[in-house]
């Protein structure tokens, strides 16, 4: 009998799937098709030949660890302590899969916000937890008087996604006051925020929960160095919580995964010393201004992308079809790969918007465009 007897194929799987049959531009998944910086690949070639193929510690790479407490502190102000309070990941997603087991118990309830990215719910389900799926306001800002409502003394953890996948928003101050005052109300209540594309905003930075005093002790904050570096394929990111919470994860992790791919962690270990993550959100923002450009003259109507290297479209001018088959036709019709949003809310809301990844080299963008504009 099915655990999961809900789940299905991922819809990344399926739309990449048709690209590669119909010989579409990838637009769908959201990964880099643009050269990872020589830096580098000059770095993995080097350790290639040294010894460092072997186990690492259990919590991560020693020096990888203390270069991220160095990151933080020089990205949010805040002090950690490698040892306790960091964790080397297999990328985020094993990351939040591992945080929702460690910490969420049978009955407990975990509040998801609408539209949301597809691996939240499933490790809730395995926990035989409740996830409670709150939809976003339709400018995608969250209402935070429903989200109360939806909060009770089962209520174990709220998933906060910052900037947000897919909908490229980051969350306000204000925001961030709402949150605070619901968990004064609900002291058991702890927040795990995903914020793997923290360094890839554009006109505002996000406010990362690292810089919220009042979270930090009830956090758990999941990063990604394969979205910041463009190396997807690396699956490598890191949680930072607070060490009574970080102990009972780690438990989880060591019987997950032990340890995570050493010459990765050996690799950013020694290029966290000469990249500059600030400038990574006027590369994307260069892409995503050029991909708008491209696209003006299309039927489509672009949402605003604060963050992310997504852009979400309507196609409500165009075609009155459902979302799925709108991009099942885009690709088979024109060539061009999207995921339709409704496939991230519970009960698959259809708004007739669509995502485009433009984290792609110029020329594919252009090409994808060209297709587009046809339309």
């Amino acid at each position: 009998m099915s655990k999961l007897p809900n789940v299905t194929t991922s819809i990344f799987t399926v739309m990449s799937k048709m690209a590669t049959e119909y010989n579409a531009i990838n637009l769908s998944q959201g990964f880099p098709n643009f050269p990872v910086d020589e830096r580098l690949t000059d770095i993995i070639a080097k350790l290639a030949k040294e010894n460092v193929h072997q186990y690492t510690p259990m919590a991560g790479y020693p020096p990888l660890m203390s270069q991220i407490a160095k990151l933080i502190k020089s990205s949010y102000n805040r002090t950690i302590n490698p040892e306790t309070e960091i964790l080397v990941t297999t990328g985020a997603t094993q990351g939040i899969f591992t945080t929702i087991l460690a910490l969420v118990k049978t009955g407990d309830e975990v509040i998801i916000l609408d539209p949301s990215y597809d691996s939240y719910e499933s490790p809730v389900l395995l926990c035989n937890a409740k996830p409670v799926r709150v939809v976003l306001n339709d400018d995608y800002t969250p209402n935070w008087e429903t989200i109360e409502k939806a909060c009770s003394s089962k209520s174990k953890m709220i998933i906060i996604n910052n900037p947000h996948n897919p909908t490229g928003k980051i969350l306000k101050e204000d925001d961030f006051l709402q949150l605070e005052k619901i968990l004064l109300k609900y002291p058991e209540i702890v927040i795990l925020s995903d914020e793997v594309y923290e360094y890839i905003t554009f006109e505002e930075k996000h406010i990362s929960a690292h810089t919220r005093e009042s979270l930090i002790n009830r956090c758990i904050t999941a990063s990604s160095f394969g979205k910041s570096f463009h190396i997807t394929g690396w699956k490598i990111g890191y949680l930072v919580a607070p060490e009574y919470l970080m102990k009972e994860i780690k438990k989880v992790h060591q019987f997950l995964v032990f340890s995570v791919n050493s010459i990765s962690q050996v690799a950013i270990s020694q290029y966290l010393d000469i990249v500059d993550v600030n400038l990574l959100g006027k590369f994307y923002q260069e892409k995503r201004d050029y991909f708008q450009k491209l696209l003006q003259k299309s039927r489509f109507e672009l949402k605003p992308c604060e963050g992310t290297y997504f852009q979400v479209a309507s196609y409500a001018n165009i075609s009155e079809d459902d979302d799925i088959t709108f991009c099942k036709k885009l690709i088979i019709d024109h060539g061009v790969a999207a995921i339709p949003i409704s496939t991230f809310h519970s009960d698959h809301k259809d708004q007739k918007l669509i995502r485009f990844c433009f984290a792609k080299d110029n020329f594919t963008l252009e090409s994808a465009a060209k297709k587009i504009c046809q339309i």
